[in-house]
């Protein structure tokens, strides 16, 4: 399989999804042209090479806050908002979201009463 520029800086990232993640991990141990390809990447990130689109992602500019993502869980933000959350972290798949979402879920379940 042909890797994008952006899916070898996806996996560098670990924004891939877990299994796209395995794919490429197996792939990468074996494939002399593909780490090739995955050093050129490094090099041009390490000179300042990056995209718009880069940038966004490497800092997360879409991504709620874990305060926004609280109130996900409370139902409290408006229909629109909690609409864009649940693009972000279902159909975009955002892996640092859904860890944070994850783990003010298991807060909320240890905070809660019997």
């Amino acid at each position: 399989m042909s890797w994008t520029d952006r899916e070898i800086t996806a996996w560098l990232d670990e924004m891939l999804p877990p299994a796209r993640m395995a794919e490429f991990e197996n792939q990468v141990r074996t494939d002399k042209a593909l780490q090739q390809k995955v050093a050129a990447v490094i090099r041009s990130r390490d000179q300042g090479g990056n995209s718009i689109g880069e940038i966004w992602q490497r800092a997360r500019l879409s991504c709620p806050s874990r305060s926004e993502l609280g109130n996900y869980l409370l139902q409290t933000l408006t229909p629109e908002h909690a609409d864009y959350i649940e693009f972000h972290l279902s159909t975009i798949g955002c892996r640092l979201c859904q860890a944070n979402l994850a783990d003010l879920e298991e807060q909320s379940s240890q905070q809660s009463p019997p």
